[in-house]
């Protein structure tokens, strides 16, 4: 009995001695018609005789540029454990500093936010919605204390707290450490919520949540989320069990309106989607893809994570060898497990791989750039700011489709020459990488490759050829297994590859161009005025799309055009369109065997036993 008495009084101290440690959070929001929140931050147990830097975060996980959050706060003051200014510098932008700290430090300051997406944080009259590295600043060297937050928001008309936080009770919300709290989007609003359950890993019964602020009714959401269950299904087959989400439970964090930015970001095990649509009901199935994308990485990402971003750096931009696959299976995925589950007919799906063939085949930065040095220049292309001109459309294929289109070839690989799936690759990772949350490399996928197809050699020129190096599949020859046809789409056409002019105060004006489009070999560049083509006046794209249509490929017009108010003329030679196109074989007139259906089927069709 006393040895439990002892145990008790221990398991005591150590809780008190966690909650002395614990930076707790307030937030209110007496402004918020003009979009500003208020927020404390206390930090106990200060250690006595060195600086005390606060800062605020430069990148938001799920991103991978860096977004410079600070910029929004301001009116930033600290105080004493008895209310007593404490005087603060600025070293940097988004750091200051207190030289001589009390043992116990309050923050506070005004944040503002207006942009409703993902990476940044909005308040108004409706809602409060925080990513929360948007919002909250945090003291340099305690990323092991745990966190707490209280909301205040008395008068806010039906406003409720939804976050993946664990509740503690009277308003308050708990993340055990840093990595956890800035993983943890937060959105209070009058919000309409459904659920379903689902069985984790372990047999216990978990919980999905849609909560949706929008314009719908509550029948809406119920049929909306019973759709949601159906998307979950399939991509639990695909690894063939639930990860186990923390505190049982997973929330999807909707909000719908016209006039937010629109986004999807993933976290552990909550995701937020904002799209920007009236409302769900009539939009529903085209809302189901950002839902599909951002539910998948509950595994892929979430857990199943690169090495490259583990821990994930607050104050700079985090760079990956491994978007490719973080990304681009994912959003392979999201597309197959809509197919699987109903919501997508063969001819979406085939216009979607047709778009990741086309952007592979003849985009300028697949062709020189690899999968890998896609996944590099995420730091400076995902939703990164820059005021000058970059050449991304000749340098960078983003990884997302380039990824998906790797993922589409080894999925066909797989099943053409070993009887496997990519289904059964990403099961292999999961039980190894991510079911154990042990973060992996390029290598260890290679040998997890190697090890499920027992060809190392196959593995190892894999990812030699179409992973490191800017080779590509076989797609046509790929897909006609499965009785789709890979072909030119506008066979004979003439192709000038400037896409469609732009018309800007009656000027035609020259878009970006591609390396190797006659466009580019004529010399024409972005905002060159065109003036006349083959001897014709050109004053709309449509002149110029007309012309074009009038020529084969291999002939050669004179383009007159303007650059910075000089006339000049160039020789411009038509290509042959090489948009490429997919179609079922029974489209084109030719026979669909039993063979081919038998291996779309298997493909395509749903894989829920």
């Amino acid at each position: 009995m006393k040895n439990y008495i002892l145990a008790a009084v221990l398991l005591g101290l150590a809780t008190t001695v966690k909650a002395q440690q614990e930076i707790s959070y307030e937030v209110s929001f007496p402004n918020a018609v003009h979009h500003e929140a208020e927020v404390s931050m206390t930090i106990p147990n200060v250690p006595a005789n060195v600086p005390l830097k606060v800062r605020f975060a430069r990148s938001s996980p799920g991103r991978y540029a860096t977004h410079e959050f600070g910029k929004n706060a301001y009116n930033l003051k600290a105080f004493d454990a008895n209310g007593k200014p404490l005087a603060l510098k600025q070293p940097a932008g988004d750091v200051f500093e207190i030289a001589k700290p009390s043992a116990k430090v309050k923050i506070t300051y005004t944040i503002f936010g207006n942009w409703i997406d993902g990476t940044y944080s909005g308040f108004d009259e409706t809602h409060a919605h925080m990513n929360t590295p948007a919002v909250f600043a945090f003291p340099i060297g305690m990323d092991k204390r745990a966190r707490t937050i209280k909301f205040s928001y008395a008068g806010k008309a039906g406003w409720k707290v939804a976050t993946q936080l664990k509740p503690l009770g009277n308003g308050i919300y708990y993340a055990k450490d840093f990595q956890y709290f800035m993983d943890s989007p937060i959105e209070i609003s009058n919000y309409k919520a459904a659920s379903f359950e689902v069985k984790s890993a372990d047999g216990k019964t978990q919980t999905v949540h849609l909560m949706a602020h929008s314009e719908d009714d509550e029948m809406t959401i119920f049929n909306y989320t019973n759709m949601l269950k159906k998307m979950v299904e399939e991509q639990k087959a695909v690894f063939g069990e639930m990860p186990i989400f923390d505190y049982g439970h997973y929330y999807f964090l909707h909000c719908v309106h016209p006039s937010y930015a629109g986004d999807g970001m993933e976290h552990r095990n909550s995701t937020v989607i904002v799209q920007r649509t009236p409302k769900i009901a009539g939009y529903e199935s085209s809302l189901l893809g950002t839902f599909a994308h951002e539910f998948f990485h509950a595994w892929n990402v979430e857990r199943l994570r690169p090495k490259t971003l583990e821990p994930f750096n607050f104050t700079q931009s985090n760079i990956s060898d491994e978007l490719w696959i973080a990304e681009g299976f994912t959003q392979y995925y999201g597309n197959l497990t809509l197919k699987r589950a109903g919501f997508r007919d063969l001819e979406n799906i085939t216009r979607v791989f047709s778009g990741l063939v086309n952007a592979v085949s003849n985009m300028p930065g697949a062709k020189n750039f690899s999968p890998v040095q896609a996944s590099r220049y995420a730091v400076f292309a995902d939703a990164g700011v820059a005021v000058d001109q970059m050449n991304k459309q000749n340098i960078f294929t983003s990884y997302y489709t380039y990824g998906a289109a790797v993922a589409l070839a080894l999925d066909l690989r797989l099943r053409t020459d070993f009887k496997l799936s990519l289904d059964d690759y990403m099961k292999a990772l999961w039980k190894a990488y991510g079911k154990t949350e042990i973060a992996y490399t390029i290598s260890d996928l290679e040998k997890t490759l190697a090890s499920l197809t027992k060809n190392p050699s196959f593995a190892q020129q894999f990812f030699k050829n179409f992973v490191y190096a800017t080779k590509k599949e076989d797609y046509a020859a790929l897909l006609l297994k499965a009785g789709l046809v890979l072909q030119k789409e506008n066979p004979g056409k003439a192709f000038n590859g400037m896409g469609r002019l732009e018309e800007r105060e009656g000027k035609m004006l020259v878009p970006a161009t591609l390396v190797g489009s006659p466009a580019y070999i004529a010399g024409l560049d972005l905002n060159d005025i065109i003036l006349k083509a083959d001897g014709n006046d050109i004053k709309s794209a449509k002149d110029f799309e007309s012309l074009t249509a009038k020529h084969k490929p291999g002939e050669t017009i004179e383009v007159v055009y303007s650059r910075k108010g000089e006339e000049r003329t160039t020789k411009l030679t038509f290509a042959e369109n090489p948009s490429l196109t997919l179609l079922p074989i029974e489209n084109t007139g030719a026979t669909l065997t039993a063979e081919m259906k038998a291996f779309r089927t298997k493909w395509l069709e749903s894989a829920v036993k």
